[in-house]
């Protein structure tokens, strides 16, 4: 089973509802790949209430993705072994996340992949959860 990171800033929103939309959509084509998440700037003084946005698990139910209560953990801090031990990484916003990985993993800035979708409150014109469906959909078939 391969490994794929997707990193956002506070492992809150955008790559928790990337690693469970890619996992149940691999799962269900048979691809054998396997999300994970992390961030790259958690802190308890952001305001992220809970584990998980409120917001995701809102939008992964009508799409038919459960999220298991006792499989839920807190937003972890990207780490130099998250790194070396996927196979492929996506930081969600090129613009917020480029200068994080240079500060932090600078030998790594150039060996990942960048999207471009803003955070929840940067009024994107299309809402960030419909645009990393869709590039996770293209995505998907791209390693299949």
């Amino acid at each position: 089973m391969k490994k794929i990171l997707f990193i956002c800033t506070g492992n809150y929103y955008r790559s928790r509802f990337s690693e469970y939309f890619f996992n149940d959509l691999a799962g269900k084509k048979g691809i054998k790949w396997e999300a994970d998440s992390r961030g790259l700037n958690v802190r308890p003084e952001s305001g992220n209430v809970g584990a998980i946005s409120r917001e995701v698990i809102k939008a992964l139910k009508p799409l038919g993705i459960q999220i298991d209560s006792a499989s839920l953990r807190e937003p972890m801090q990207v780490k130099k072994t998250d790194l070396e031990n996927a196979d492929y990484v996506v930081a969600v916003d090129e613009v917020a996340h480029r200068p994080l990985m240079e500060s932090q993993f600078p030998e790594w800035v150039d060996k990942i992949e960048y999207w471009l979708v803003k955070d929840l409150d940067e009024s994107p014109d299309e809402p960030p959860l419909v645009q990393l469906q869709n590039k996770i959909e293209l995505l998907l078939k791209k390693l299949d």
